[in-house]
């Protein structure tokens, strides 16, 4: 994160540093918790007999949730502000997540109704993590350091398999997947109270000095976002009238295909990745684990770096539109490479193919920080609601219909062409639809 802060800043304190370091840690364990259900899922599907179809839509029902509860938790963040909602929403998912651990006590046709019960309420829970990452990155950040801020709590989606992958692979095998979910869901409620303790908005919080508040603020950042109870955005929070004005403008639906396509990669790997390493490549549970880091390590660095590029050709070019497209479409075709695991049977050579496209999806995931760039004012959290909806549609058709075509064709070869399309349709729709990258102005009704 050095590169957010150049030298000629010594005077400023640096509480935005603070702040994406938190939502770095919480965007970690709000992916570690999605990826509980893709670790535990071998020991799960064969204590409860699920084939894959069964465990598509097991795979699915965060998504359905997820997506449906996007804009009304975007209007929530609008009208309440950031901190406390997203407090509750960190606390909520994972006294949820927690309760998924309690299913092995069930009979096996009780125990998957349940189980996709726990997984929709985890993504409702869920729902305001990433609108409320791109809100507060808004608020703290300049415009010239938003796409490193933005790629680096992003890039906790990649860090939560580092971390976490081994570690809960190991749970699963010394004792049993139900400790998987135990251990996830209390780590998360420990989160939820260091949240409370250290999110503040840019006037109120204590640790920030005015240099560093003025320097934000000049940079662009909405630091009066939440502003005090008798503005107008807390008082009514956005209207009906900014959704189809956001719905009806083709640089936001050129940005939703994008990220529909993108977040389909991401998908693949929180759901059906361990389970293609362990049927298709022959891994244990424990193996799999431990492989899984090192594709996620490379995402990691490329998120990170995609957001340093970005900002980089932002400072030298003057031109957000390149600073923003030039890494999302070159990560996308470089994720293409996943398709390549396809010919090869080595499981170096497989690694090291998925490590090479996680990397490219790292570089090109820069979509919060185009909704940070582009979102009015007045409706920041429905504009982020919007954007993860549609991105988010991908966590429910992606298990769904890789799980058809395991059940088709016996063969995860197919599932890996659709991963690699979609990385081509997100570089087109960047390149021929999002046109002009720029803040959304909102016409009064």
């Amino acid at each position: 994160m050095s590169a957010i802060v150049s030298a000629t800043d010594a005077r400023r304190s640096r509480v935005r540093l603070l702040i994406v370091t938190m939502l770095f840690l919480v965007t970690t364990v709000n992916y570690a918790d999605r990826a509980t259900l893709s670790i535990a899922g071998p020991a799960l599907s064969k204590e409860l007999h699920l084939d894959p179809v069964a465990m598509g839509y097991v795979f699915s029902a965060f998504g359905w949730s997820y997506v449906i509860a996007q804009v009304p938790c975007g209007w929530l963040l609008d009208r309440f502000g950031s901190k406390w909602v997203y407090a509750i929403s960190i606390i909520v998912w994972s006294v949820f997540t927690a309760m998924q651990g309690m299913v092995g006590f069930l009979a096996a046709g009780t125990a998957v109704v349940v189980l996709f019960a726990l997984r929709f309420l985890v993504g409702i829970a869920e729902a305001p993590s990433f609108p409320a990452n791109a809100r507060i990155v808004a608020a703290w950040f300049p415009g010239n350091e938003r796409g490193t801020a933005s790629a680096f709590f992003n890039s906790g989606q990649y860090f939560a398999t580092v971390i976490f992958a081994p570690l809960m692979g190991w749970i699963a095998h010394e004792h049993g997947w139900s400790h998987v979910f135990y251990v996830m869901g209390g780590l998360g409620i420990i989160m939820g109270i260091v949240w409370i303790k250290t999110i503040y908005e840019p006037k109120d919080h204590p640790g920030i000095n005015e240099a560093e508040f003025d320097y934000i603020k000049q940079g662009g950042a909405l630091v009066d976002m939440d502003a005090a109870k008798d503005g107008k955005t807390q008082d009514s929070g956005p209207r009906w009238d900014h959704i189809r004005q956001l719905l009806a403008n083709r640089m936001m639906l050129g940005v939703y295909i994008g990220q529909y396509c993108i977040n389909t990669l991401t998908y693949f790997f929180l759901t059906w990745f361990p389970v293609y390493l362990v049927k298709e490549r022959g891994l244990s549970i424990l193996q799999a684990g431990f492989v899984a880091t090192l594709p996620a390590l490379c995402g990691f660095i490329g998120g990170v770096l995609g957001g340093v590029i970005s900002d980089y050709i932002l400072r030298r070019s003057g031109s957000l539109t390149m600073a923003r497209k030039i890494p999302i479409v070159g990560g996308m075709l470089l994720s293409m490479v996943i398709i390549g695991c396809n010919y090869v049977d080595s499981q170096a050579l497989v690694i090291g193919f998925m490590a090479l496209a996680f990397f490219g999806k790292g570089i090109g995931a820069l979509g919060w920080a185009v909704v940070s760039d582009t979102s009015p004012k007045e409706a920041g959290g429905v504009s982020g609601g919007l954007f993860n909806t549609f991105g988010n549609l991908s966590s429910i058709t992606t298990p769904i219909i890789i799980g058809y075509i395991l059940a088709a064709t016996g063969s995860f070869n197919g599932a890996l062409v659709f991963v690699g399309a979609n990385a081509l349709v997100a570089a087109i729709a960047y390149l021929f639809i999002v046109g002009e990258i720029k803040r959304v102005q909102l016409k009064a009704a």
